[in-house]
């Protein structure tokens, strides 16, 4: 290939100067003339050929580009179809731009951008059949060479067959140099024959003037006209060279030296320099025609062979003649049919092919008119399968038909146009169902069939807000209809009130219309959620089926499953989610009714307290069983309403047990028959009584009062405060029954107003508070003994109530109630423990100041005795009938202990021992009186009032 550089330089012309494939032709063929043998070439008729050598190529020289781009375009370019086709390169192929037909503008730009301005790079190599290395056929033929990949662009020459190993082949012989043995013998004498002849036939010495001898002399002289010798060393190098480039300075210089000199000196140079080159010519001439000279036996013996390799030839035309027939026979009977019958089998497969597809193009042809007949029809489903099936047909088995290039896209169109639609007709389902009116009968889908369709269009576009958008439309219609409610209780109220924007009632309404309103929300909201469920449960029912799942439903049956495991799992959660959502809103709707302010005005009986608890819990049990979940709002809402209730309920008591404590004169009381009665009950477990007394379901006269309260067969003499905290504990007892809800807050309260009463009363009695309180003007014996009584009938209280409360609660925790009475049980049973202390304290300092003034003279009882005598006995007089003997017997006790340790310390102080002296004479009678007096009470066990008792007051 010729190399062209950017730039033009002086020793090479610019490649627009000269045609290189015509100059090339016109040269060889030049050389061609000029190399046939012949052995009278002359001087004058290689000088004319010389000439019209150097006149073809001045015409195939260019002095402008727009002169080479005129040439080849007359002479190197073909128009095919109106397109241009380049064919300046070798074998007239463009290298450039093979083969590719453009325009007149981009041919012309082509031309000037490589092959005008682009120089040549390397020098041009001529291809001949004599430059190929293997026969062309045969390598094509080769058996083995490999699958060429690339065919085309591997260049030929001998590395155009890629170097493989084989094996050996076994049918054919081993070939070994043995073989060649015989062959070489033979050849080898001929060869130094002819080495010897080719030797001898040389000159065998002599220099170039040719003084040497020779002993065979050529047939043909090779001595010039003038004598001299032809020698081919004579002859410059630059005339022997493959290519004589005349265009280029250096051999132009070489070739013709001193052209450029002066006229006179350029004549003489010109004839000096046409005598040298006729004198080349010479020898040139010469020598052929000693070389021929010398080879002219072997063209005679090629002349006396040309007949025998004539006969040949025609033996081999003939023979190949008729093969020729013979293939043509062969080709006629047995191979153009077969060729014809698969040719055949082609055509009936690519026309079925064709076929199928003009039946595949028909079928997509009718889908746009079967889209709209399902869609008539609500088949939302197969209407979406139906476009995505098309489109898959149009991508995948109808690329590039031109009357369908629309269609896609009109499909895409079509599939959003669907989708809107099934948003619109779900929204406007939505709101058809939600909103028509309540009837009395279970709520039953409506319209379930075109539900279906739509549900299952939607889900197979994997569009899955559309349970948001229902969960949003329950959430308006709840608020709708509590609004509507309200509106009504209003309407039908005389009071005049205003609305908030909310729905909610502004001003206050009475708690019986807040009543109704509640009862009647509860009501129409269970049944719209019932609504909701039906259509909840529908729209679970078409995902398990759109999701493969196996479902009882027989509109189900047949439907393909096309919703993902994943989008099944969003979907199942957000219908979850929208049950859950709709039921909480609905609580916290209701919620909104029951901690309404006017609640927190009105005056709230148990009663209403408790209709509030069972409109509340009918509605939670309802929606727990409609879906199937539990929700708070609501019954927040009422047990804040039930804990202010119950604090209400509790400050009332309270505040009354504080007066009666400050308004009791702690002495006994009188035992109504109903308090008899309430005590018989709670022994039993029961706190719901009635105060009348009935027999045979007639009330009649209760019995007069008693003296004492007799509980379990014990008395109690009580105060009228102890009686009456009985029967507010009894009446948070019934409360709690009634109210469940508040039960823990009553339970608390009953904790809370127990220690009041135990704290009040303490203040009172053991620290003289009632004295101020009461106007008491002391507190005696009795007074203790009655609070202890008392709080010992609180003690008795306390179990029942705990059990009771703990029965109200079997599934709270009751560790914090149980802990507060546990402790209130511990404080109770403390105080008791503090009365008796300080009635012992009172009778044993009176015991301790008579004994520091007594000593053992006459007269006998002495008066300290006396006073002690008198003490317990008033002591006996005031605790006897309020407290149990055993405690009673407990408190002489610890007295009579008090006595004998006081008595000792007497005896040790006045040094009087058990002697038989007169002043243990005296003690004796000291003593005798002393017990006569505990034994005339019968405050202890006679057992423990025997003389021997007191045998161990004297010191041993």
């Amino acid at each position: 290939m010729a190399k062209f550089s950017g730039a033009f330089d002086m020793k090479e012309p610019p490649p627009w100067q000269n045609c290189c494939y015509c100059s090339s032709f016109t040269t060889s063929t030049s050389s061609a003339t000029g190399d046939a043998p012949s052995a009278t070439l002359t001087n004058s008729s290689t000088t004319a050929n010389l000439r019209q050598q150097q006149q073809q190529q001045q015409l195939l020289a260019f002095k402008t580009p727009a002169d080479f781009v005129r040439h080849l375009r007359a002479q190197h370019c073909t128009v095919e179809g109106g397109s241009y086709v380049c064919r300046y390169g070798y074998n007239g192929v463009c290298s450039s731009l093979p083969l590719d037909g453009v325009s007149d503008r981009d041919y012309e730009m082509h031309v000037n951008r490589c092959h005008v301005n682009q120089q040549q790079k390397e020098s041009q190599i001529k291809w001949s059949v004599f430059s190929a290395a293997q026969n062309l056929p045969a390598v094509l033929n080769d058996p083995s060479r490999a699958k060429q990949t690339n065919f085309f662009t591997k260049k030929w020459g001998d590395s155009f067959v890629e170097q493989q190993s084989f094996g050996t082949v076994p049918q054919l012989p081993e070939i070994k140099w043995d073989h060649f043995e015989a062959y070489l013998k033979r050849i080898g004498k001929r060869y130094r024959i002819h080495t010897r002849i080719a030797k001898t036939a040389l000159p065998s010495g002599g220099d170039g003037d040719g003084g040497g001898t020779s002993s065979q002399q050529p047939v043909v002289s090779d001595r010039l006209p003038n004598g001299a010798i032809a020698n081919l060393k004579d002859i410059p190098e630059v005339f022997l060279k493959q290519q004589l480039e005349l265009h280029s300075p250096a051999s132009f210089g070489a070739v013709f030296p001193g052209i450029s000199n002066e006229a006179e000196q350029a004549k003489q140079s010109s004839r000096m320099l046409q005598e040298k080159l006729s004198h080349y010519l010479d020898i040139v001439e010469v020598l052929i025609a000693k070389q021929v000279a010398e080879k002219s036996s072997a063209f005679f013996h090629a002349m006396t062979s040309q007949d025998a390799i004539m006969e040949q030839m025609r033996e081999a035309a003939t023979h190949v003649s008729r093969l020729r027939s013979r293939l043509k026979q062969i080709d006629d009977t047995m191979v153009r049919e077969s060729l014809q019958i698969i040719s055949l089998e082609r055509i009936r497969s690519n026309r079925n092919i064709v076929l199928e597809r003009l039946k595949l193009m028909s079928t997509v042809h009718q889908t746009q008119p079967m889209i709209q007949l399902l869609l008539s029809t609500q088949d939302y489903v197969a209407a979406l399968d139906l476009i995505g099936t098309t489109q898959e047909i149009l991508s995948q088995e109808l690329v590039g038909v031109h009357c369908f290039r629309h269609l896609p896209s009109q499909l895409s169109e079509m599939e959003r146009l669907i989708d809107k639609m099934l948003t619109t007709d779900f929204e406007r389902y939505a709101t058809a169902d939600l909103n028509r009116p309540f009837g009395e009968s279970p709520e039953k889908v409506l319209e379930e069939d075109k539900l279906i369709c739509i549900i299952s269009g939607l889900l197979r576009k994997r569009n899955l807000d559309f349970i948001d958008t229902y969960k949003e439309e329950a959430i308006t219609t709840v608020r709708a209809i509590v609004k509507q409610l309200v509106i009504e209780v209003i309407a039908s109220s005389d009071a005049e009130v205003c609305l908030t924007g909310a729905g909610e009632e502004a001003q206050s309404l009475s708690l019986a219309e807040w009543i109704v309103l509640l009862e009647s929300a509860t009501g129409t909201l269970l049944k719209l959620l019932q609504r909701v469920r039906a259509v909840h449960d529908v729209m679970q029912q078409t995902a398990d089926a759109s999701a493969g799942k196996i479902t009882d439903d027989v509109s189900f049956m047949d439907t393909e499953a096309f919703l993902s495991a994943e989008d099944y799992d969003v979907a199942m959660a957000r219908l979850a989610s929208l049950l859950q959502s709709v039921c909480n809103y609905c609580h916290e709707r209701c919620a909104n009714l029951v901690s309404n302010q006017s609640l927190e005005r009105s005056t709230v009986s148990a009663d209403q307290i408790a209709k509030l608890t069972e409109i509340v819990d009918r509605f939670s049990d309802g929606c727990e069983r409609v879906c199937g979940i539990q929700s708070a709002p609501l019954k927040l809402a009422l047990r804040v309403q039930g804990t202010r209730y119950a604090q209400k309920f509790h400050a009332e008591r309270k505040s009354k047990l504080a007066l009666l404590l400050d308004s009791e004169r702690w002495k006994q009381a009188e035992v109504p028959a109903e308090f008899q009665k309430m005590v018989v009950h709670i022994s039993k477990g029961n706190f719901l009584w009635s105060k009348t007394i009935q027999q045979n379901g007639t009330p009649i006269q209760p019995p007069p009062p008693q003296a004492v309260l007799i509980i379990d067969g014990e008395p109690f003499a009580l105060v009228g405060a102890a009686l009456l905290l009985v029967q507010i504990v009894s009446e948070y007892c019934r409360c709690a029954s009634q109210l469940p809800v508040i039960a823990p807050q009553l339970a608390r309260n009953v904790i809370d107003l127990l220690r009041t009463f135990n704290s009040r009363s303490c203040q009172l009695v053991l620290g003289a508070g009632a004295l101020h309180v009461a106007g008491l003007k002391t507190i005696t014996s009795g007074n203790l003994a009655l609070v202890s009584r008392a709080l010992q009938l609180v003690l008795w209280l306390l179990p029942h109530v705990k059990h009771h409360f703990q029965s109200l609660e079997p599934n709270g925790s009751t560790s914090t109630i149980l802990t507060g009475y546990d402790s209130i049980e511990k404080d109770f049973g403390s105080h008791v423990k503090e009365i008796e202390n300080k009635v012992l304290a009172i009778v044993c300092d009176l015991v301790t100041g008579q004994m520091a003034n007594w000593d053992a003279r006459p007269p006998v009882p002495s008066q300290s005795f006396r006073n002690i005598s008198r003490q317990f006995v008033k002591l006996h007089e005031a605790i006897a009938s309020i407290l149990p003997e055993k405690q009673v017997a407990t408190i002489y006790r610890v007295v009579h202990k008090n006595f004998k340790d006081k008595l000792r310390e007497q005896l040790l102080r006045n040094n009087i021992t058990n002697n038989g002296g007169p002043q243990h004479g005296t003690v004796v009678s000291e003593l005798t009186f002393y017990m006569e007096t505990l034994r005339t009470l019968k405050a202890m066990p006679a057992e423990e009032l025997r003389d021997e008792t007191l045998d161990d007051i004297w010191l041993k």
